[in-house]
C-alpha cells in the first residue's frame, strides 16, 4: 500500500518537474512569430493537463500531509503544463499588432524614443521599423526618379541622391543594436546570478530536511524559501532540469518530515479555499472580456496565483481545480480561435496578393503602342499597387516571397516603360534635328526672288516636313512657327510680285483650251491633211504661256488625253490604207517574177527587225525617266505615243509579209 502512494506522489511529483521544465525552457528560448508553434504548444499542455488530473484519485490513500502535498504538486503541475503553452504566445501576444507608419520622421522619432529611452525594444519592433523604414525610402527613390523620366531626364545619367534620414536611421539603430547586446549581456548575467541563488536554496532546503523536530522549527523559514524560489525567474536552460529535480527532491524530503498540527492545516485549507474560490470566480468572468489578448493575459496572472497557493482540503481539491480549469479552457478556447482566424485572414491575404500579382505580371506583358498606353497601363499599376497597400500581412513563411514577386512585376513593366520613353526621346531629338534643318533652309530661302525655282524647293520642303515624325510639343510649336513664318513670307513676296501676270494667265488658259476643243473636232475627220493640222495646233499649244497654278494638272491631263487619241486613231487608218495599197500592188510585182516577191520580202524583214529593235530601245529608256515631275511626265507620253507610233508601223510590216506570203501559196 505503501509503496503504491509513493509511486503516486512520484508520478505526480514527475509531472510537475516536467511542466516546469517545460516552462523555464520555453522561458529561455526566443520565440517566432509562428501562431503554429504556439498553437503546438497549447495542444501539447492540454494533454499534459488530461494525465495529470488522474493524479489525485490515485494519491488518496497516502498520508494526509503526503497526499496533501502530492495534490499540491499535481496542482501546480498542471498549472505549470497549461501556463507553459500561454507563455510560449506571450511573447508575440505581448506586443500589439504592428503600428503602421506613413512618413520616415514616424520611424525615426520611434527609433529615437528606443535608442535613447528607458524602454527595451523586442526584436519584432525593430524589425516593423526596418522594414517600414526602406519601404518609405525605397518608395521615395523611385518616385524621384519617375519624375525624372517624366521630365525628360536620361535614365543612364541618372544619379541617387544620397539620403540623409538613412543616415539618422543607421545611427540610431547602432545604438539600439548595442543597446539590446547589452541587455541580453545582462539577461544572461540575471541567470548566472539566479542560479546561484536557486543553488543557495536548495542548500537551505537540504540542511532544514535533516529531522522532524528540525522541519517544524523551520516551517516559516521554509515558507520564505519557497517563496523567494518563485520570485527568481529565469536561469540558464542547460540547468534548468537539474536544479528542478533537485529542489523537487529536498522539498519531497522536507515534506516527509514535516508535520503540522490539524489546527494550523485546517486554518490554511480554508484560507487557501478563499483565494482559489476567488480565483476560479475573476477566471469565470474573464469570458466576458471583449478583449481576448488582454482575457488571455490575465489568465496567466490568474494561474501563476493559483500555482503559488497552497492546498485546500483534500475532498475539495478536485472540485476547485476543475472549475479553475473549465474557465480557463473557455479562455484558451477564444484565444486559439483568435489566432485560427488569424491564420485563415492571412492565407486570404495571401490570395488576394496573389491575384494582383498575376494582373500586374499580365499588364507587364501588354504591348504598348504608344504613350497613351503606357499611361493607362501605368494608371492601372498605380490603381492595384493602393489596393496592395490595403491588404494585411500574408503567412510569414510567404510573405516576403509574396512581395518580392509583386515588385518583380512592377520593376519589370516600369523598367519596360523607362526604355519607351528613353527610345522616343531619342526619336525626338532626331526629328527636331531634321526639322531645325528645313526651317534653317526655309530661312535661306525666304528673301529670294526666283519665284518659279524656289517655290518648287519650299514646297517640297514642306512635304518632307510631313514625313518627319513628332517632337515635344513646345519645342514642336515653336519650329512649324519659325518655318511656317519662313514660308509665308516668300509667299506673300511672290504674289505681291506676279499678281500682274494672273490675266495673262487666264487668257493663256481660254486659248489652251480653245486647241483642245479644235484637237477634238479633228477626231471626226479623216482627211489625209490630219496629221499636219494636228502638228500645227501642237505647235500653237506650246507656244502659249502659262495658265494659272491650280489649272495645270488638269489642262495637261486633258490635252495630252486628246492627243493620244488622235494619233491611235490616225496611225490605225493610215496603216490600213498603206495595207491596201500595198495588196494591190503586189498583183504588178509578181509579173515581174517570183524574185521581185522574195527581193521584197526581205527588205520587209530587214525593216520588221529594226523597228522591234527600235521599239526595245525607247522602252528600256522608258524605265529611267523620273515619272514624279511634271517634266518627266510629258517626255514619257511623248515617248509613249512614239513607241506606240513604231508598234503600229511594225505590225504594218508584218502584215505585208503576210500578204507576199500569201501571195506566193497563190502562185505555187
Amino acid at each position: 500500500m505503501m509503496d503504491s502512494q509513493e509511486n503516486a506522489f512520484d508520478k505526480a511529483k514527475m509531472e510537475e518537474m516536467a511542466a516546469d521544465n517545460a516552462a523555464e525552457v520555453v522561458n529561455n528560448e526566443p520565440m517566432t512569430e509562428n501562431a503554429e508553434t504556439t498553437a503546438e504548444a497549447v495542444e501539447e499542455a492540454t494533454e499534459a493537463t488530461a494525465e495529470v488530473v488522474e493524479t489525485p484519485a490515485e494519491a488518496a490513500e497516502a498520508p494526509a500531509e503526503v497526499a496533501e502535498e502530492a495534490a499540491e504538486a499535481e496542482v501546480t503541475a498542471e498549472a505549470a503544463a497549461e501556463e507553459t503553452a500561454e507563455d510560449a504566445k506571450e511573447v508575440k501576444d505581448a506586443e500589439p499588432a504592428p503600428k503602421t507608419y506613413e512618413t520616415k520622421k514616424d520611424v525615426i522619432e520611434r527609433l529615437k524614443e528606443l535608442a535613447h529611452g528607458e524602454e527595451v525594444p523586442t526584436k519584432e519592433e525593430v524589425e516593423t521599423l526596418k522594414t517600414a523604414f526602406y519601404k518609405l525610402h525605397i518608395a521615395e527613390r523611385e518616385a524621384r526618379l519617375k519624375e525624372y523620366i517624366d521630365g525628360g531626364g536620361d535614365p543612364e545619367k541618372y544619379q541617387i541622391v544620397p539620403d540623409e534620414d538613412e543616415e539618422v536611421y543607421k545611427s540610431e539603430m547602432t545604438l539600439i543594436k548595442e543597446k539590446r547586446s547589452k541587455l541580453f549581456l545582462q539577461q544572461e548575467e540575471e541567470k548566472q546570478e539566479n542560479l546561484k541563488k536557486k543553488l543557495e536554496i536548495i542548500e537551505k532546503v537540504k540542511s532544514m530536511a535533516t529531522s522532524p523536530e528540525e522541519a517544524n522549527r523551520s516551517y516559516q523559514q521554509f515558507k520564505q524559501l519557497q517563496q523567494e524560489w518563485r520570485e527568481i525567474k529565469l536561469v540558464p536552460a542547460d540547468k534548468a532540469n537539474e536544479l528542478w529535480r533537485s529542489y523537487q527532491l529536498y522539498v519531497e524530503q522536507f515534506y516527509d518530515l514535516l508535520k503540522l498540527n490539524s489546527e494550523a492545516r485546517e486554518y490554511d485549507f480554508k484560507k487557501n479555499l478563499e483565494i482559489k474560490t476567488r480565483l476560479c470566480e475573476s477566471a469565470e468572468k474573464l469570458a466576458g472580456e471583449e478583449d481576448v489578448i488582454s482575457a488571455f493575459h490575465q489568465l496567466q496572472k490568474l494561474h501563476q496565483e493559483f500555482r503559488e497557493t497552497g492546498p485546500v482540503a483534500k475532498e475539495l481539491r478536485e472540485e476547485v481545480w476543475a472549475r479553475f480549469k473549465a474557465a480557463s479552457t473557455v479562455i484558451n478556447k477564444k484565444h486559439q480561435q483568435h489566432f485560427d482566424d488569424l491564420r485563415a485572414k492571412e492565407e486570404e491575404n495571401l490570395t488576394r496578393k496573389t491575384a494582383l500579382c498575376e494582373k500586374v505580371e499580365e499588364i507587364a506583358q501588354r504591348e504598348n503602342k504608344g504613350a497613351s498606353d503606357w499611361e493607362k497601363n501605368t494608371k492601372e499599376i498605380m490603381e492595384i499597387q493602393k489596393e496592395w497597400k490595403t491588404i494585411g500581412f500574408a503567412p510569414q513563411k510567404m510573405n516576403v516571397k509574396i512581395f518580392e514577386r509583386f515588385r518583380a512585376a512592377c520593376d519589370d513593366f516600369f523598367g519596360k516603360k523607362a526604355q519607351y520613353f528613353k527610345d522616343l526621346k531619342q526619336r525626338f531629338s532626331e526629328n527636331a534635328e531634321k526639322k531645325r534643318a528645313l526651317v534653317e533652309q526655309a530661312q535661306a530661302l525666304q528673301d529670294s526672288t526666283d519665284w518659279k525655282s524656289t517655290g518648287d524647293k519650299l514646297i517640297a520642303l514642306q512635304k518632307e516636313w510631313k514625313t518627319i515624325g513628332m517632337v515635344p510639343k513646345k519645342l514642336g510649336d515653336q519650329l512649324w512657327n519659325d518655318f511656317l513664318a519662313a514660308c509665308n513670307k516668300f509667299f506673300e513676296a511672290r504674289n505681291a510680285a506676279t499678281s500682274g501676270t494672273r490675266h495673262a494667265e487666264k487668257e493663256n488658259l481660254e486659248k489652251k483650251r480653245s486647241i483642245i476643243e479644235k484637237l477634238k473636232a479633228l477626231l471626226e475627220e479623216a482627211g489625209d491633211d490630219v496629221q499636219e493640222k494636228v502638228q500645227q495646233l501642237t505647235d500653237e499649244y506650246n507656244g502659249i504661256g502659262h495658265v494659272p497654278f491650280k489649272e495645270k494638272d488638269k489642262l495637261y491631263k486633258e490635252y495630252h488625253e486628246v492627243l493620244d487619241k488622235i494619233y491611235k486613231e490616225l496611225n490605225i487608218s493610215v496603216n490600213r490604207r498603206r495595207l491596201d495599197n500595198f495588196r494591190s500592188s503586189l498583183r504588178s510585182v509578181a509579173e515581174r517574177g517570183s524574185g521581185a516577191l522574195d527581193t521584197e520580202r526581205a527588205r520587209l524583214m530587214r525593216r520588221y527587225e529594226s523597228l522591234k529593235q527600235e521599239i526595245q530601245t525607247y522602252e528600256n529608256n522608258l524605265g529611267f525617266l523620273n515619272a514624279s515631275s511634271k517634266k518627266g511626265n510629258s517626255l514619257i507620253d511623248e515617248m509613249n505615243r512614239k513607241v506606240q507610233k513604231l508598234k503600229d508601223d511594225c505590225e504594218l510590216v508584218r502584215q505585208k509579209i503576210k500578204a507576199i506570203d500569201a501571195e506566193n501559196s497563190e502562185q505555187e
